[in-house]
């Protein structure tokens, strides 16, 4: 009897050992969920804060070379120039409009630098620039500035060669197109003219925030597991 009831306070200490580090684990899992749900709901408040700004004229000098996507992306601009419809790029998107493509112009600066625009979204039947003519004189864009995407679609990478575009890719876009003095960023424009191709001002500006959800379910998981030895500790002293 003292042989089985050591051997039964070993398998007991090795399961609280084990038990101690996955409540652990999943406790400081949770709170990495709430250091992330902080994180989150700054940039929010932040993003919030930079579109209620004031427009940036990105025809100014300097502008570019000050931008910093963690602290600008998001912000409203203008900028002054004439597009170069011929050097467009289709880029195939999803949105609240089905699937289709943005339509990424760059917009010639009178300076001779250049700015690609995301100026909307197109459906399949309107891919073809002939269905939805834009204007040829120099024009003044208002939207939001928008960090690159270089990292290509879901499991798709962009392919320059074949026109293929999952992502808006600005420096590989302005290489291909053979760009000189792009900007680092591109632009969402903001809609035009209602009910017009492209369509725009399309700009995502929700941002999922599952954490405290996350972290609750860890906190739970942490219980689960304290619960459970101490279940195993009460019900083997029961029936000892």
């Amino acid at each position: 009897m003292v042989q089985e009831g050591c051997g039964l306070n070993r398998h007991l200490a090795i399961f609280g050992a084990v038990a101690l580090l996955a409540a652990l684990g999943f406790t400081g899992l949770g709170f990495w969920q709430l250091e992330r749900l902080r994180a989150k709901n700054a940039l929010v408040a932040a993003i919030e804060q930079r579109i209620a700004a004031e427009p940036v004229d990105l025809n100014q000098d300097g502008i570019w070379e000050r931008f910093n996507p963690e602290r600008d992306e998001y912000r409203p601009v203008i900028v002054r120039g004439r597009f170069d419809h011929g050097a467009e790029t289709l880029v195939q998107a999803v949105t609240a409009h089905g699937g289709g493509f943005w339509v990424v112009t760059p917009l010639a600066l009178s300076d001779g630098r250049s700015v690609l625009v995301n100026r909307g979204f197109v459906p399949p039947e309107r891919r073809e620039p002939g269905t939805r003519p834009g204007p040829e004189d120099e024009v003044s864009i208002s939207g939001l500035l928008r960090r690159s995407e270089p990292n290509g679609g879901f499991l798709r990478g962009n392919d320059p060669v074949a026109e293929r575009w999952y992502s808006r890719d600005v420096q590989a876009i302005a290489q291909n197109k053979k760009l000189r003095g792009a900007a680092p960023f591109f632009v969402d424009a903001d809609e035009d003219q209602p009910g017009a191709y492209p369509i725009g001002g399309l700009t995502v500006l929700s941002f999922p925030n599952s954490h405290l959800g996350y972290a609750l379910t860890w906190f739970a998981l942490a219980g689960m597991v304290v619960g459970g030895f101490g279940y195993v500790v009460w019900e083997g002293r029961r029936t000892k």
